[in-house]
């Protein structure tokens, strides 16, 4: 199923929201001006997660610079994307439901959200694979997050979807909490399914991190009502 829209206009201009897609965007862009496979499989074990690197880390066996840096790319990780499938497909997630959850919490805390729920969901993935040498990589964890906000403030909210029929696309409009709902059970179903059965829907053997996926959405429903989320936001709107 593929989202197109959502009913739920904003009365601000979400800057953060596009702030995050414009980064992640040049970021893809600095990745295709690299020469070779070569440079890019060195950018990736040098700003994602390597869940072996940063397990070492957590045991104190290198310098405190090797720490700092390891822990850095809990953060770098969520702007680097493995192709364009992968970046279009979490900037059309992000700016669907980013907006309204922007609006919502004000641009800081919604920023915190966003963040916070992308290291959260870096470490739920890297806890399934501690000693996986496969990098770990994009912003899905921390959009995760936000679609886990957003559920639960607009639960009946219908999402405007392409929902595939055979050969061709039927269009419906689906209520948030169905649509957002069956993509989080698939995110976790797919995520056990990678705990006893030996496929690549893991990241241990370079798939989908799909346990970054259910875990930011987890925290982002956790994470949103703790900053905010079902506050009255009329005065940060009419300020905006």
């Amino acid at each position: 199923m593929v989202p197109i829209r959502d009913e739920n206009p904003v009365q601000i201009t979400p800057y953060v929201t596009y702030g995050l897609i414009t980064l992640n965007v040049l970021v893809f862009i600095y990745e295709l001006t690299l020469s070779s496979p070569m440079e890019l499989t060195a950018l990736f074990h040098t700003w994602a997660v390597v869940p072996e690197q940063l397990t070492e880390s957590f045991w104190g066996g290198r310098s405190i610079p090797f720490d700092i840096y390891e822990w850095s790319t809990l953060f770098t990780s969520q702007f680097l994307h493995a192709g364009p499938l992968h970046l279009a497909g979490n900037m059309l997630y992000l700016w669907i439901f980013g907006n309204n959850v922007e609006e919502q919490l004000g641009r800081v805390r919604y920023l915190l959200l966003y963040l916070g729920c992308g290291v959260l969901a870096a470490l739920t993935q890297w806890y399934f694979g501690m000693f996986s040498e496969v990098p770990s990589l994009g912003a899905s964890g921390a959009i995760a997050g936000v679609m886990g906000a957003y559920i639960f403030k607009f639960p009946t909210v219908r999402i405007l979807t392409l929902v595939p029929l055979g050969v061709i696309f039927l269009p419906l409009r689906i209520p948030a909490i169905f649509y957002l709902g069956f993509w989080f059970l698939q995110q976790a179903a797919y995520g056990i399914a990678s705990l006893s059965v030996p496929t690549n829907v893991g990241m241990a053997d370079g798939g989908v991190a799909y346990w970054a996926h259910a875990g930011g959405f987890i925290f982002g429903a956790l994470l949103g009502p703790a900053l905010g989320l079902f506050e009255n936001s009329s005065e940060e709107i009419q300020q905006a």
